[in-house]
């Protein structure tokens, strides 16, 4: 399904080097097949924030373990069409050494025999824009790059469009969106299934989003990371899918806020979380939780009333709980606990 990378070194060698005559260009494995892996996806950087993301949807298998790559502080690469993952891989390499987005892109083209069957996007941390789309790549084939309004930038690439006018539409819908960078992603998305989209259908989608500024520890720094590997409705899902993240994370605000004494705080975090997750019984139980232990009990109980009509068997949950000190071992609180 995809191309191997060359190794890391050697691409990097022979950019070092100005040239790659002496170097072995990227080569297609014979025993793997030419499969297109991505139809439509955008690339962007959000000038108030600076967060980095990629979203794609593609009538492919797990197209979000192939096309999308971001690292905060360095740069978003799409690479797609006859999908190379080394567009990623050593995309962000070459832009954490320093590189732009279109020196690193010019770099990687160079020493890629097939070029003429990639389409790759790239956002370097400073905002510079890279796009390619090869003159072998399945018609309709193209990209557009800008700036919107707010000064964020994109570049919007597709293949094997049902019309043409898909980046058109998804530049457009980002343009004109008013979320958060993931959401103005998904519309970008949204925006290209309504202007034809894929001529084969619809089956996976991806999403992911990194801080604009890295704090050190990776992890923290990728805000969304969210995958529909195989679905009619990919793109209804993500977006289901993205909700229930902001319900998560407002949960955490509320532990975050209970840790810092604000109980009014953390109430309205939790009930946004509950409201964002269509009432999940769990979140409102490790709310509960951590409000008994920080002393609010007689708070906690009608969380935990809520909880437990919600699904009984946390009910259980709550009684193993002491044990892995994770829940006072007050008996008498834990009986006014278990009586909700």
């Amino acid at each position: 399904m995809t191309q191997r990378s060359m190794p890391v070194v050697c691409a990097l060698s022979a950019i070092t080097l100005g040239g790659c005559a002496s170097i072995p260009a990227q080569q297609q494995d014979p025993l793997v097949p030419f499969r297109p892996v991505s139809t439509y996806s955008i690339v962007a950087r959000d000038a108030e924030t600076g967060q980095l993301g990629v979203a794609v949807q593609s009538h492919w298998f797990s197209v979000g373990s192939v096309v999308p790559w971001a690292e905060s502080g360095v740069g978003a690469v799409a690479t797609q069409s006859l999908a190379n993952p080394a567009y990623g891989y050593d995309g962000l390499d070459l832009m954490r050494s320093g590189k732009t987005a279109p020196q690193a892109l010019k770099a990687l083209l160079a020493i890629d025999d097939n070029a003429a069957v990639r389409q790759v996007g790239m956002i370097d941390a400073q905002g510079n824009v890279a796009s390619h789309t090869g003159d072998r790549c399945i018609a309709h084939a193209n990209h557009l790059s800008g700036k919107a309004d707010d000064e964020s930038v994109y570049t919007c690439q597709a293949n094997i469009m049902a019309d043409e006018g898909v980046p058109e539409a998804m530049a457009k819908a980002f343009n004109a969106s008013k979320g958060d960078l993931a959401e103005r992603l998904l519309d970008a998305l949204d925006a290209a299934q309504h202007a034809g989209g894929d001529l084969r259908g619809m089956q996976s989608a991806a999403i992911l989003v990194v801080a604009g500024e890295p704090s050190g520890v990776p992890y923290k720094d990728k805000l969304v990371d969210l995958r529909v590997e195989d679905h009619e409705r990919p793109l209804a899902e993500i977006r289901r899918l993205l909700k229930l993240h902001s319900a998560y994370e407002a949960s955490d605000l509320a532990d975050a806020a209970m840790s810092e004494g604000d109980f009014e705080g953390a109430l309205r975090h939790q009930r946004e979380a509950q409201r964002l997750s269509d009432n999940k019984p769990e979140l409102a139980f490790w709310t509960a939780v951590s409000m008994v232990n920080v002393g609010q009990v007689d708070k906690a109980l009608p969380i935990f009333e809520q909880a437990f009509k919600g699904d009984p068997n946390l009910r259980e949950l709550a009684r193993r709980l002491p044990d892995a000190k994770l829940l006072t071992d007050d008996p008498d609180i834990l009986a006014r606990i278990l009586a909700q």
